[in-house]
Protein backbone atom coordinates (compact mmCIF):
# COMPACT_ATOMS: atom_id res chain seq x y z
CA UNK A 1 0.00 0.00 0.00
CA UNK A 2 1.45 3.31 -1.09
CA UNK A 3 0.81 6.90 -0.04
CA UNK A 4 1.14 10.05 -2.10
CA UNK A 5 2.32 13.55 -1.30
CA UNK A 6 4.23 12.66 1.87
CA UNK A 7 5.57 15.50 4.00
CA UNK A 8 7.91 15.33 7.01
CA UNK A 9 6.86 17.09 10.23
CA UNK A 10 7.52 17.23 13.97
CA UNK A 11 4.80 16.20 16.43
CA UNK A 12 4.03 18.63 19.25
CA UNK A 13 0.71 17.63 20.85
CA UNK A 14 -2.57 15.75 20.47
CA UNK A 15 -5.52 17.77 21.80
CA UNK A 16 -8.00 14.96 21.05
CA UNK A 17 -8.28 11.52 19.41
CA UNK A 18 -8.74 12.93 15.93
CA UNK A 19 -6.37 15.90 15.79
CA UNK A 20 -2.64 16.39 16.31
CA UNK A 21 -0.57 19.54 16.32
CA UNK A 22 2.62 19.37 14.27
CA UNK A 23 5.23 21.70 12.83
CA UNK A 24 5.57 21.60 9.03
CA UNK A 25 8.25 23.74 7.42
CA UNK A 26 8.43 25.87 10.55
CA UNK A 27 4.66 26.41 10.68
CA UNK A 28 2.23 25.03 13.28
CA UNK A 29 -0.46 22.89 11.66
CA UNK A 30 -3.48 20.91 12.86
CA UNK A 31 -3.63 17.50 11.17
CA UNK A 32 -5.98 14.52 11.16
CA UNK A 33 -4.82 11.44 13.08
CA UNK A 34 -5.83 8.23 11.26
CA UNK A 35 -5.88 6.25 14.49
CA UNK A 36 -8.21 6.78 17.47
CA UNK A 37 -6.04 4.60 19.72
CA UNK A 38 -3.87 6.24 22.35
CA UNK A 39 -0.45 5.82 20.68
CA UNK A 40 1.10 7.45 23.75
CA UNK A 41 4.38 5.59 23.37
CA UNK A 42 4.69 6.81 19.77
CA UNK A 43 3.27 10.33 19.63
CA UNK A 44 5.74 12.07 21.91
CA UNK A 45 6.59 15.75 21.63
CA UNK A 46 9.51 16.25 19.27
CA UNK A 47 8.98 12.98 17.38
CA UNK A 48 9.53 12.99 13.62
CA UNK A 49 6.34 12.05 11.79
CA UNK A 50 5.15 11.74 8.21
CA UNK A 51 1.98 13.28 6.85
CA UNK A 52 -0.03 12.66 3.70
CA UNK A 53 -1.21 15.87 2.10
CA UNK A 54 -4.87 15.82 1.11
CA UNK A 55 -6.14 17.03 -2.23
CA UNK A 56 -9.64 17.51 -0.83
CA UNK A 57 -10.26 21.24 -0.48
CA UNK A 58 -13.40 20.61 1.60
CA UNK A 59 -11.48 18.94 4.43
CA UNK A 60 -10.93 20.82 7.67
CA UNK A 61 -7.29 19.69 7.78
CA UNK A 62 -4.75 19.67 4.97
CA UNK A 63 -2.84 16.61 6.20
CA UNK A 64 -3.29 13.17 7.75
CA UNK A 65 -0.70 11.78 10.16
CA UNK A 66 0.42 8.44 8.71
CA UNK A 67 3.51 7.29 10.60
CA UNK A 68 5.95 8.22 13.35
CA UNK A 69 9.35 7.19 14.62
CA UNK A 70 9.82 5.41 17.91
CA UNK A 71 13.56 5.48 18.35
CA UNK A 72 14.96 4.20 15.05
CA UNK A 73 11.83 2.29 14.04
CA UNK A 74 9.20 3.86 11.78
CA UNK A 75 5.70 2.79 12.83
CA UNK A 76 2.69 3.15 10.56
CA UNK A 77 -0.30 4.25 12.67
CA UNK A 78 -2.91 4.44 9.91
CA UNK A 79 -5.76 2.27 11.22
CA UNK A 80 -7.20 1.93 7.70
CA UNK A 81 -3.99 0.49 6.25
CA UNK A 82 -3.92 -3.07 7.73
CA UNK A 83 -7.06 -4.23 5.89
CA UNK A 84 -5.65 -3.11 2.55
CA UNK A 85 -2.18 -4.53 3.26
CA UNK A 86 -3.57 -7.96 4.11
CA UNK A 87 -6.00 -7.92 1.18
CA UNK A 88 -3.22 -7.06 -1.28
CA UNK A 89 -0.98 -9.79 0.17
CA UNK A 90 -3.74 -12.37 -0.16
CA UNK A 91 -4.29 -11.43 -3.79
CA UNK A 92 -0.58 -12.01 -4.35
CA UNK A 93 -0.64 -15.39 -2.52
CA UNK A 94 1.84 -14.14 0.07
CA UNK A 95 0.06 -15.48 3.17
CA UNK A 96 0.65 -19.07 4.15
CA UNK A 97 -2.46 -21.23 4.02
CA UNK A 98 -4.44 -19.01 1.64
CA UNK A 99 -2.99 -19.95 -1.74
CA UNK A 100 -6.03 -21.79 -3.14
CA UNK A 101 -8.74 -19.13 -3.13
CA UNK A 102 -11.38 -18.92 -5.83
CA UNK A 103 -13.04 -15.79 -4.41
CA UNK A 104 -11.67 -12.92 -2.33
CA UNK A 105 -13.67 -9.82 -1.43
CA UNK A 106 -13.56 -7.02 1.11
CA UNK A 107 -16.13 -6.72 3.86
CA UNK A 108 -18.94 -9.22 4.31
CA UNK A 109 -21.59 -9.22 7.00
CA UNK A 110 -21.99 -12.19 9.32
CA UNK A 111 -24.49 -12.02 12.16
CA UNK A 112 -24.22 -8.58 13.71
CA UNK A 113 -20.68 -7.89 12.49
CA UNK A 114 -19.00 -6.90 9.27
CA UNK A 115 -15.73 -8.76 8.82
CA UNK A 116 -12.87 -7.27 6.83
CA UNK A 117 -12.35 -10.09 4.33
CA UNK A 118 -14.46 -12.95 2.97
CA UNK A 119 -13.04 -15.76 0.85
CA UNK A 120 -13.94 -19.05 -0.76
CA UNK A 121 -11.51 -21.86 -1.48
CA UNK A 122 -11.39 -23.93 -4.63
CA UNK A 123 -12.63 -26.91 -2.58
CA UNK A 124 -15.76 -25.01 -1.55
CA UNK A 125 -14.78 -24.02 2.00
CA UNK A 126 -15.70 -20.47 2.97
CA UNK A 127 -14.16 -18.21 5.56
CA UNK A 128 -13.86 -14.80 7.18
CA UNK A 129 -10.86 -12.76 8.28
CA UNK A 130 -10.88 -9.90 10.78
CA UNK A 131 -7.76 -7.72 10.63
CA UNK A 132 -6.42 -5.81 13.63
CA UNK A 133 -3.61 -3.29 13.27
CA UNK A 134 -1.04 -3.33 16.08
CA UNK A 135 0.98 -0.21 16.92
CA UNK A 136 1.82 -0.82 20.59
CA UNK A 137 5.29 -2.27 21.22
CA UNK A 138 7.06 -2.62 24.56
CA UNK A 139 10.51 -4.23 24.85
CA UNK A 140 10.18 -6.04 21.54
CA UNK A 141 6.70 -7.40 22.25
CA UNK A 142 3.71 -6.19 20.22
CA UNK A 143 0.36 -5.98 21.99
CA UNK A 144 -3.25 -5.20 21.15
CA UNK A 145 -5.27 -3.22 22.05
CA UNK A 146 -3.71 0.00 23.31
CA UNK A 147 -7.14 1.13 24.53
CA UNK A 148 -10.24 -0.86 25.60
CA UNK A 149 -12.17 -2.15 22.58
CA UNK A 150 -15.70 -3.46 22.99
CA UNK A 151 -16.00 -3.53 19.21
CA UNK A 152 -12.91 -5.72 18.94
CA UNK A 153 -14.28 -8.19 21.48
CA UNK A 154 -17.58 -8.31 19.61
CA UNK A 155 -15.75 -9.17 16.39
CA UNK A 156 -13.89 -12.02 18.09
CA UNK A 157 -17.07 -13.45 19.62
CA UNK A 158 -18.81 -13.26 16.24
CA UNK A 159 -15.88 -15.05 14.61
CA UNK A 160 -16.29 -17.88 17.10
CA UNK A 161 -19.94 -18.12 16.02
CA UNK A 162 -18.88 -18.27 12.37
CA UNK A 163 -16.54 -21.19 13.08
CA UNK A 164 -19.29 -22.96 15.02
CA UNK A 165 -21.45 -22.68 11.89
CA UNK A 166 -18.82 -24.32 9.70
CA UNK A 167 -16.90 -21.36 8.31
CA UNK A 168 -13.17 -20.92 8.59
CA UNK A 169 -12.33 -18.00 10.85
CA UNK A 170 -9.13 -16.00 11.27
CA UNK A 171 -8.13 -13.09 13.47
CA UNK A 172 -5.17 -11.45 11.75
CA UNK A 173 -2.89 -9.17 13.77
CA UNK A 174 -0.74 -6.96 11.55
CA UNK A 175 2.14 -5.42 13.50
CA UNK A 176 2.56 -2.09 11.72
CA UNK A 177 6.34 -1.99 12.04
CA UNK A 178 9.35 -4.12 11.02
CA UNK A 179 11.55 -6.39 13.15
CA UNK A 180 8.98 -7.02 15.91
CA UNK A 181 7.54 -10.54 15.49
CA UNK A 182 6.20 -11.57 18.90
CA UNK A 183 2.63 -10.68 19.82
CA UNK A 184 0.27 -11.19 22.72
CA UNK A 185 -3.08 -9.70 23.75
CA UNK A 186 -2.86 -6.73 26.09
CA UNK A 187 -4.55 -8.20 29.15
CA UNK A 188 -3.81 -5.22 31.38
CA UNK A 189 -5.53 -2.82 29.00
CA UNK A 190 -8.51 -5.02 28.06
CA UNK A 191 -8.91 -8.35 29.91
CA UNK A 192 -12.22 -9.10 28.15
CA UNK A 193 -10.60 -8.90 24.72
CA UNK A 194 -7.75 -11.14 25.87
CA UNK A 195 -10.20 -13.69 27.24
CA UNK A 196 -12.17 -13.67 24.00
CA UNK A 197 -8.99 -14.25 21.95
CA UNK A 198 -8.05 -17.25 24.09
CA UNK A 199 -11.58 -18.61 23.76
CA UNK A 200 -11.43 -18.10 19.99
CA UNK A 201 -8.11 -19.94 19.72
CA UNK A 202 -9.50 -22.85 21.74
CA UNK A 203 -12.65 -22.86 19.57
CA UNK A 204 -10.76 -23.31 16.31
CA UNK A 205 -10.35 -19.72 15.18
CA UNK A 206 -6.95 -19.26 13.55
CA UNK A 207 -4.73 -16.52 15.00
CA UNK A 208 -2.23 -15.11 12.51
CA UNK A 209 0.52 -12.57 13.23
CA UNK A 210 2.64 -10.77 10.63
CA UNK A 211 4.80 -7.69 10.85
CA UNK A 212 5.18 -5.09 8.11
CA UNK A 213 7.83 -3.32 6.09
CA UNK A 214 7.28 0.40 6.59
CA UNK A 215 8.73 3.39 4.75
CA UNK A 216 7.55 6.97 4.72
CA UNK A 217 5.31 6.33 1.72
CA UNK A 218 4.56 2.59 1.86
CA UNK A 219 3.51 -0.30 4.08
CA UNK A 220 3.54 -3.90 2.87
CA UNK A 221 3.25 -7.31 4.50
CA UNK A 222 6.43 -8.48 6.21
CA UNK A 223 7.28 -11.76 7.92
CA UNK A 224 5.07 -14.13 9.85
CA UNK A 225 5.31 -13.69 13.61
CA UNK A 226 4.31 -15.57 16.73
CA UNK A 227 1.16 -15.45 18.83
CA UNK A 228 1.62 -15.98 22.56
CA UNK A 229 -1.12 -16.82 25.04
CA UNK A 230 -1.26 -14.55 28.03
CA UNK A 231 -0.67 -16.17 31.40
Amino acid sequence: MRYRNIVEAVFTSRPNRFIAEVVVDGKQESVHVKNTGRCREILVKGTKVYLEKSGNLKRKTNYSLISAYKGQILINIDSQAPNQVVFEAMKENRIRGFEDLSLLIKERTFGNSRFDIYYERSNGLKGYIEVKGVTLEIDGLAMFPDAPTERGTKHVEEMINAVMEGYEGTIFFLIQMPEVKNFKPNTVMDPKFSQSIRKAYESGVKILVYNAYVTKDEIILGKEGFYHHDG
